[in-house]
């Protein structure tokens, strides 16, 4: 048997490495634990925004300014008559108004068409005369010369005739210059001269496609960026000259920066800020319903 003193050291041994291990454990459990690391939050985007802009209604394509036809010495005719007035829906190659020419027109025209009806049985009466001078000199009748002289004579009508022919169609190209006419469908925009005027430099009126109606909107040029070909447009009037609101896609941007023209009702608006034009082509639908409101103001919302 081991001493007992030895026994009772490896007893206090075993108790002293025993109490050792049970505060290790409890040190290492009761140690604070590190926070576990939060996600980083993303940088969310900023949202699209949209455009708001002021504009007007127009016809699409350019607006046709109708002249009358210069006359003598460079002037104008003075318009007899009137045949429309402003909001008139006209079709292409309709009389929109007469000038005071068209009467001597006319009568040119019909004095050429009576002078060819006249050579004309001038002409059939010489060919049937030498028709019988011929047939007379060949059985010695008449002489060769005489039956020349009326030769003669039937060529100097026939010539004459040419001539007539030729003022004739000078005349048919002069007579339209006696009207004004459509060029295409549309509306009558502006009256510039009434009968008894003579036309100035507007002209005699103007015409608009009113059946293709557009936009034109006038975006601030620190907001022309976010515009883009194709982009919806939502319209409204600015003044309820229509109910609810148009419907279009932004068709054109104009590159020139320029001076507002469409002034807001607004007092404090900047009236000097610069802008660029931006075309919008309506839906078909809501085109036919403003046809008539050419130049109405409008307030136009270009949707992110």
């Amino acid at each position: 048997m081991p001493p007992i003193s030895g026994r009772r050291g490896l007893v206090v041994l075993s108790a002293v490495l025993g109490t050792v291990a049970v505060v290790a454990v409890w040190s290492w459990r009761s140690r604070p634990q590190p926070e576990p690391m939060a996600a980083p939050i993303s940088a969310q985007s900023p949202q699209p925004r949209g455009v708001s802009a002021l504009g007007r209604l127009n016809p699409a394509g350019n607006v046709r300014r109708l002249d009358a036809p210069s006359g003598a010495m460079g002037s104008s005719p003075r318009v007899e008559t009137l045949l429309v007035e402003e909001g008139d829906r006209v079709e292409a190659g309709q009389v929109l108004a007469q000038f005071d020419t068209r009467p001597d027109q006319l009568a040119d025209f019909e004095v050429a068409k009576a002078t060819i009806a006249t050579l004309e049985q001038r002409q059939a009466l010489l060919q049937r005369e030498v028709q019988r001078y011929e047939r007379l000199l060949r059985s010695g009748a008449i002489s060769a010369e005489t039956l020349d002289v009326r030769k003669i004579k039937l060529l100097t009508v026939q010539q004459e005739l040419r001539k007539a022919k030729a003022e004739l169609q000078r005349q048919r190209i002069k007579l339209p210059d006696g009207e004004l006419v459509a060029p295409f469908s549309g509306t009558v925009l502006e009256i510039f001269a009434r009968p008894g005027e003579r036309p100035g430099s507007d002209g005699v009126l103007s015409i608009g496609r009113s059946d293709q109606m557009e936009a034109v909107l006038e975006v601030y040029e620190s907001d022309i960026g976010r515009v883009r070909v194709g982009q919806r447009v939502l319209l409204l009037s600015e003044n309820g000259g229509f109910d609810g609101e148009l419907q279009g896609r932004v068709r054109r941007i104009n590159p020139l920066v320029q001076q507002r023209d469409v002034l807001s009702t607004d007092p404090t608006a900047d009236t000097d800020a610069r802008v660029v034009e931006v075309y919008v082509t309506l839906d078909p639908a809501d085109a036919r319903r403003v046809r008539q409101l050419t130049g109405l103001k409008l307030i136009g919302r270009l949707q992110p």
